[in-house]
């Protein structure tokens, strides 16, 4: 097969990797012609992005609104003076610190940019890609090329060559195979067009990077809710259901045990999950990555989006990703991949309290106990005389001494001295306590539940490890900075500053909690916890878009 085959009369394929099909596509571009692309986000339909007639056949071809604005790709710095006003030292530092890459900035457009681009707007959104078929394909046509993403408007992205030809094989003149995108989501889109910087999409460059360069930066409520109705949209992606595949798709707000309890009981259904998930499922399932690996699942989730339409899913119910660093861009597309369709199996979440020791989890503990949650303290939950009942005794006894429990009571620090020895004993010591603990546990839930608790909070410094995450819809990390923590434990336990060092080394860094939390708070002195812990109870409400079975 030629590196330019005819697949119908007006579309013809391309490759990457031959310089002459590049040429060949920064032609037919330069000829108000239409090439789909790859970038290191997902595919995109590029035209001249300075020929308003050549920017409306990119709207026809993808079936798309024409007042949704498009972005303009260069390939070098010099390429975006003329196309704004003028040009922020706000912008500056984001070009330096993030370009090429996927950041996409927005700002006041000049007479340059046609209203086709712009989708009606006095502004414009910019980015230089990364991937460098993208670079080569405009320097060969010597424009700036608008390009929105190339499949039909309000299916998933592509981010495979195969996806592109399945959508757009017909309705433009080319298909450059540029091989799987890497990032797997569009780009970050920020706003400097007016006041403080703002996020108005989510992508591959984080809330968290944009403020170490920038400082204060805002979220847009449309990023996690719909577009008000009648709002102007200024960013891709913000007005129109997108994303979604053929079935109908809802988001489960639950733990992952709540999730797969549910999606089991629908027999019909199919499942986008983690990971994790897959082998305690019994119905149809394609999973978009682990659980905390946030760049993982927005790798997979066009491809996992596009599998569920191959295999014929009609009814899809998904996990719901974090909202938190890339989490949030993932967030961000599957709830309009879902509609906004979101389903609570139970009316109160269960959350992780976790962090490394002195970091104030205590703290932040009895302030969500005030704001009415019920905190469960797994530590003292070890040592319930409900758990260790006569049955449990018993067990001990027989696996590690009758002395253990001599006259019906336990001797803890003999129990623990016998069963931590080997590696066998600590099994045998899980084997028998953690069901029922597990069931204690499951009691108290359903306690505070039942007595209407906003949320049930499990302090557990072993969350992780004793697999008591699978129980948890939200994760909260709790963390300061190691002196403040240093100081709080040499206080509070009366330890030298070498024990107390000990101490905290001993544990998990804190990196290992806050890379999986769904939230983080910051207790360290003059940090205003009440304010900090009023957004954490508003995410764990339901939401207006959400629906509590």
């Amino acid at each position: 097969m030629t590196t330019m085959d005819r697949l119908e009369k007006h579309t013809i394929l391309l490759r990457g990797d031959s310089p002459q099909d590049v040429k060949t596509a920064g032609e037919i571009l330069r000829r108000g012609g239409l090439v789909a692309i790859p970038t290191e986000t997902v595919y995109g339909l590029a035209a001249n992005a300075l020929d308003g007639a050549a920017v409306k056949a990119i709207y026809q071809a993808k079936g798309r609104p024409s007042d949704n604005p498009l972005i303009v790709h260069i390939c070098d710095l010099s390429q975006l003076p003329p196309l704004v006003r003028q040009l922020p030292e706000s912008a500056k530092k984001l070009a330096a610190a993030f370009w090429p890459g996927p950041l996409t900035i927005i700002l006041k457009k000049s007479d340059l940019v046609p209203r086709e681009t712009s989708g009606g707007l006095d502004t414009v959104a910019v980015r230089f890609p990364a991937h460098p078929v993208a670079q080569a394909v405009i320097r060969e046509a010597g424009l700036p090329l608008a390009a929105p993403s190339a499949n039909l408007s309000g299916k998933p992205s592509p981010t495979t060559f195969a996806h592109v030809r399945e959508d757009l094989t017909g309705r433009v003149d080319a298909l450059l195979d540029g091989g799987d995108c890497a990032v797997g989501v569009e780009s970050t889109v920020l706003t400097l067009a007016e006041g403080t910087p703002r996020v108005l999409r989510p992508g591959g460059v984080t809330v968290g990077q944009l403020r170490e360069v920038l400082g204060e930066v805002e979220v847009d409520p449309a990023v996690v809710h719909r577009l008000e109705e009648g709002a102007k949209a200024a960013s891709p992606g913000m007005k129109y259901k997108h994303y979604a595949p053929q079935a109908n798709v809802v988001i489960l707000d639950a733990s992952p045990e709540d999730y797969r309890n549910y999606v089991n009981q629908q027999p019909e259904a199919f499942a986008l999950c983690y990971d994790e998930d897959g082998d305690r499922l019994t119905v149809p399932f394609v999973s978009y990555g682990s659980r905390y690996d946030h760049e993982k699942q927005a790798h997979m989730l066009f491809t996992s989006l596009h599998h569920l339409d191959e295999i014929g899913a009609r009814t899809v119910f998904a996990r719901m990703p974090q909202k938190r660093g890339v989490g949030l861009a993932v967030y961000n597309r599957l709830i309009r991949a879902a509609g906004f369709q979101i389903l609570r199996p139970r009316k109160a979440l269960t959350v992780g309290l976790v962090g490394p020791t002195g970091a104030g989890k205590s703290t932040v503990g009895k302030l969500l106990q005030q704001r009415g949650c019920a905190v469960i303290d797994c530590d003292a939950l070890t040592r319930d005389p409900q758990v260790y009942d006569g049955d449990c005794l018993k067990e001990l006894q027989a696996a590690f001494g009758a002395d253990v429990a001599a006259g019906g009571v336990l001797d803890r620090a003999l129990l623990a001295r016998r069963a931590f020895a080997t590696p066998e004993g600590r099994k045998v010591l899980g084997d028998i306590t953690f069901p029922r603990i597990a069931r204690r546990l499951l009691e108290l839930r359903r306690q505070a539940e039942d007595q209407g608790a906003l949320a049930v909070v499990l302090d557990a410094p072993t969350l992780f490890e004793a697999g008591l995450d699978d129980s948890c819809a939200r994760i909260l990390a709790v963390t300061a900075p190691e002196e403040v923590r240093l100081e709080r434990i040499r206080k509070r336990d009366g330890l030298s500053e070498e024990a107390a060092r000990l101490r905290m080394g001993a544990q998990k860094p804190e990196s290992f909690y806050t890379q999986r939390a769904d939230s983080v708070v910051d207790t360290r002195e003059g940090r205003g916890l009440e304010a900090l812990v009023a957004p954490l109870l508003e995410d764990w409400l339901p939401g207006e878009e959400e629906r509590c079975l």
